[in-house]
């Protein structure tokens, strides 16, 4: 016997065929919810990340300025993508560490009390802080690239709290 198909939350059957909808979370109780998020930037230089968390970087502070970035973006999400409910955040923090050599992990959590999570402001925050590192190191280190974006823990909501597992 074949498993079930996963649905999709954000497609329904219309008139023509499937299309797109907001979900309606308007019967959902407003509850705390958390989300934390991670993308990494990997330098084909490890004295490049090294300065660049030492607060130098190429194109001036560079910690600084991923963290606003990454803040903007977390705020926004709702305007970046098209069927997200636009949240009010009640926090966004988001760090920067090294990994190994050769790599920096830029990290968002961001929090809210609301009807829906924050897992995607949480993302979006840790994409963008990731593209702007790359942004401002591309100059000195051609050879960056952008490894995986990826949400690490999220809790509130029915659902209830959920944590990735690390690779072992």
């Amino acid at each position: 016997m074949d498993a079930p198909k996963p649905s999709l939350t954000h497609m329904r059957q219309g008139p023509g065929g499937e299309e797109a909808h907001m979900v309606d979370v308007s019967g959902k109780p407003v509850t705390a919810r958390e989300a934390a998020a991670r993308a990494t930037v990997v330098f084909a230089s490890g004295a490049l990340r090294d300065l660049a968390l030492d607060g130098g970087g190429p194109k001036g502070p560079l910690a600084e300025v991923v963290r606003v970035a990454a803040i903007q973006a977390a705020k926004r999400t709702g305007e970046l993508v098209p069927l997200c409910h636009p949240l009010g955040l009640d926090h966004v923090e988001v760090t920067l560490s090294a990994v190994g050599d050769e790599a920096i992990e830029v990290r968002c959590v961001a929090r809210t009390t609301a009807r829906t999570g924050v897992e995607m402001e949480a993302m979006t925050g840790a994409a963008v802080g990731a593209l702007t590192v790359y942004d401002m190191v591309k100059g000195a280190d051609k050879g960056t690239r952008i490894g995986g974006v990826e949400l690490l823990s999220k809790s509130g909501g029915k659902s209830g709290p959920w944590t990735r597992g690390e690779p072992t």
